[in-house]
């Protein structure tokens, strides 16, 4: 199984760069599923239904949530009808939405999960006995598990990588917009990145325009922050491969795309 996922889509900075390099990705790297984090691809924060349905129309087949899920307040008309969007898992129970996607590739079956971690985030459910239970009903039809792991801390996102080891195929960190380097397979077989990174603008701070970031250091006041409409872009996100009879990673492979990291 090839699975290729792409990192916080941020904008319409974001969405180009998804319209226009995931067909040449899928060319690449041949991917049976491809998930894509779509949290802030909405202005920065949030998803509408329109930009669902184009990520699913550029080829994404899921479309994976965070801490700015509920953003955009159409998503509670249309969430429980999408089918291929997943928010936190460990979210309350008595939130819209679900937390775990099965997706039929080919006879083989792949279960997606999106959790969120608790460190520097809004209070939400232990991510880490939630996945007990998603993982114990999962395996009962695939051996083959993703997680999105949308989390802050990079300590949270390593002893959630370590706890499943063995027991998913892969973990892939979201929501702090910068792509780690530590990309690995665990001993148990799992793929871990603490965090694939984020898609859009490249010369602003996590997504956004950086003189606003910096006014907001510089004096603690409010500011606005907007995705820059112009400027440079990047993609980020990673391919991994995984075994289908075992469900354990063979290969993880970072992905960035950007002026200096020209797509090859």
């Amino acid at each position: 199984m090839r699975i290729l996922f792409i990192g916080d889509v941020v904008g319409s900075p974001g969405r180009e760069m998804v319209q226009t390099y995931l067909p040449k990705l899928k060319e690449k790297y041949r991917p049976n599923l491809t998930i894509v984090n779509g949290e802030n691809a909405a202005s920065g924060k949030g998803i509408t239904e329109k930009i669902y349905k184009q990520l699913l129309g550029w080829g994404a087949q899921v479309v994976t949530m965070g801490n700015h899920t509920w953003d955009k307040k159409e998503i509670y008309d249309f969430i429980d009808d999408a089918n291929k969007m997943i928010r936190p898992a460990n979210f309350p129970d008595n939130n819209p939405g679900k937390g775990i996607a099965y997706v039929n590739i080919n006879g083989v079956e792949v279960a997606v999960i999106s959790l969120q971690g608790r460190t520097f985030l809004p209070p939400s459910d232990d991510p880490f006995s939630k996945a007990d239970i998603l993982i114990k009903e999962a395996q009962q039809r695939t051996k083959i598990i993703f997680v999105d792991f949308h989390g802050e801390a990079t300590s949270e996102k390593q002893a959630f990588g370590w706890y499943v080891d063995g027991r998913v195929s892969a973990v892939v960190g979201t929501h702090t917009h910068t792509q780690t380097a530590d990309e690995r397979i665990l001993p148990g077989g799992t793929a871990y990145l603490s965090d694939a990174g984020m898609t859009g603008p490249y010369d602003g701070i996590l997504g956004v325009d950086r003189e606003a970031v910096i006014q907001r250091f510089l004096t603690s006041m409010p500011v606005r922050f907007e995705i820059p409409k112009q400027g440079r872009t990047q993609l980020n996100g990673c391919f991994i491969t995984i075994d289908d009879q075992s469900g354990k990673a063979t290969k993880i492979e970072r992905i960035l795309i950007n002026e200096d990291h020209p797509f090859l």
